[in-house]
């Protein structure tokens, strides 16, 4: 049986940009399976909303997105790459953190340079580490993978664009893919030219952002591939739209009408596996329409 990561490089591999929705919980990974997409990311930021209502300003915690990961990646056969953010903590906490991730079920893990706690890519106050420290945490996931035989995908990201300018982003990356990273994802830049720029700069596997009304041009796919980007993944997209009709389905109910756009209620429980968990049911002597106390 093929592990996930083998399964991730074999996407790779294939002709055309990878498109990539980001999913939040274990039913937001269901719906990007059944809709037919290949592999999804748990986002931090989608996560720390759901999850804690908070922002992604660092206050979620390693155990949390773990424990948040592993009901995501037990919900889909695709593969899931984990949001590792900062490794939380030094070399050696990228070490723990990976380990703990590719326990999880995550078929790869995403580290980036930006100094405890982290902000969101798109938002203000960002600050990253030192060169050196940067470095270091990408060679201790690429260590840690290949000392404890783990098979798991590293996604290397920096966010020094914003503080230090595209040439620092742009040097980090090719030290990132120097150490061993598989992908090579630069945060926020500001235009098409800064991502062509990246793109024909660093030889390695590029993933592009987008978000939307982010920092980054919200560029079509086919243009995407065009630049050079192999990856495309749109962290908020499912959220917005989750929050957005959330709220207009709480605004029907406050004004004394019904909520409109809604799901069959038999479509959601097909969604959710009713219908498979009635067929197993039956194995078992179990028949959720004529229910019998009696003995068999």
């Amino acid at each position: 049986m093929k592990s996930k990561a083998a399964k991730i490089r074999e996407l790779l591999k294939r002709p055309g940009l990878l498109l990539m929705p980001c999913c939040f919980d274990a039913l937001s990974a269901k719906l990007i399976e059944r809709a037919g997409f290949a592999l999804t990311f748990m986002s931090g930021f989608a996560v720390s909303a759901t999850r804690l209502g908070l922002p992604d300003t660092g206050l979620i915690s390693y155990g949390e997105m773990v424990d948040q990961g592993r009901n995501i990646c037990s919900a889909v056969t695709i593969p899931v790459i984990g949001d590792g953010d900062t490794g939380y903590g030094n070399a050696m906490n990228v070490r723990r953190t990976l380990q703990g991730y590719a326990g999880a079920g995550f078929g790869g893990i995403m580290i980036e340079d930006q100094v405890a706690p982290k902000r969101c890519g798109h938002t203000r106050g960002k600050q990253v580490v030192s060169r050196e420290e940067a470095v270091a945490r990408i060679r201790a996931a690429v260590d840690a993978r290949e000392t404890a035989a783990i098979d798991i995908v590293i996604i290397a990201r920096t966010d020094s664009r914003s503080s230090h300018g595209l040439e620092e982003a742009l040097w980090r990356m090719q030290a990132f893919e120097d150490c061993g990273a598989d992908i090579l994802f630069l945060e926020a830049p500001r235009s098409e030219d800064e991502m062509r720029r990246f793109c024909t700069t660093l030889q390695g596997i590029k993933m592009a952002n987008m978000i939307e009304q982010g920092k980054t041009p919200f560029i079509a796919p086919q243009r995407l591939e065009e630049i050079g980007y192999k990856i495309a993944a749109y962290p908020l997209t499912l959220l917005n739209a989750g929050v957005f009709a959330m709220q207009q389905a709480l605004a029907a109910l406050k004004n004394g009408s019904q909520a409109e756009g809604l799901l069959d209620f038999s479509v959601l429980q097909e969604i959710v596996g009713f219908n498979d968990y009635y067929e197993v049911e039956k194995r078992y002597g179990h028949n959720a329409d004529h229910p019998s106390d009696e003995p068999r």
